[in-house]
């Protein structure tokens, strides 16, 4: 049943995203925040196929720690759902992302006119830079910058060091980092056609402030509280493996 289902879901997707692309192009002349909401319907139906055909769901809980204004938000990264849930329960959202994904037919393309972040990974301190300068704007024009620190999905129970960037981006511009952890790779595995029905939980921490605070502070303080706290909901997975030092 859920190969039936993840099926019917592709399909589904095959239909919907080369309209968008097409409308995406379209709207590109539009302001950011105009084009963010007419792009960005195409992740609400996404969303919500996902509930209604896949029987994958979610809940959040600490949203009451969301802070008012800007904000950089540091996010476990397990698969492509999270890339998409976070537009759906946070402020407008900027993700930063590699470069590549532009390439994909039609879902780059739509991609691409979306007020965005994209970087090449190996360009190492050139694209340091291009996250803060290109950060910085987006967050003057009210849009929450999302950083996935591990820079590349890890399965359930692993991790890899925090990387630099989002921190540096809180340290430069004073705004606060957001932590989030949640278990969607139990759910959508990494390059998976499978999606399995069930209920994602994601935890949002309390915002740190960063006023007075190092990039490497920033992300230690960051990391120590996403790997604790998925440790604590989903202790299944760390129950051989211990906790990393936090950066």
């Amino acid at each position: 049943m859920a190969f039936v289902r993840s099926l019917l879901f592709f399909v589904f997707l095959i239909i919907i995203t080369p309209p968008f692309s097409l409308i995406a192009i379209l709207a590109r002349p539009l302001p950011p925040h105009v084009r963010y909401r007419l792009i960005g319907l195409w992740t609400h139906l996404t969303m919500f196929a996902l509930r209604i055909i896949v029987g994958l769901r979610h809940r959040v809980i600490g949203s009451g720690n969301l802070p008012k204004g800007k904000a950089v938000v540091l996010c476990k990264h397990q698969s492509a759902w999270e890339t998409m849930a976070l537009q759906v329960f946070l402020p407008p959202v900027a993700f930063v992302f590699k470069r590549e994904l532009l390439r994909i037919p039609f879902f780059g393309w739509g991609l691409g006119c979306m007020p965005m972040i994209a970087i090449d990974r190996g360009a190492g301190k050139d694209a340091l830079k291009q996250v803060e300068e290109q950060g910085a704007r987006l967050l003057d024009l009210g849009f929450w910058v999302t950083v996935f620190p591990e820079g590349t999905r890890m399965p359930p129970g692993q991790t890899k060091r925090y990387k630099i960037g989002g921190a540096r981006l809180a340290e430069v511009t004073g705004a606060p980092v957001v932590p989030i952890a949640h278990n969607a790779g139990d759910f959508w595995k990494r390059n998976a056609f499978l999606k399995l029905p069930g209920e994602i939980t994601v935890s949002i921490g309390p915002a740190i402030d960063t006023r007075g605070l190092t990039a490497e502070q920033i992300n230690g303080q960051a990391q120590a509280w996403i790997e604790s706290e998925m440790r604590r909901l989903f202790p299944h997975h760390y129950d051989s493996n211990p906790q990393p030092a936090a950066a």
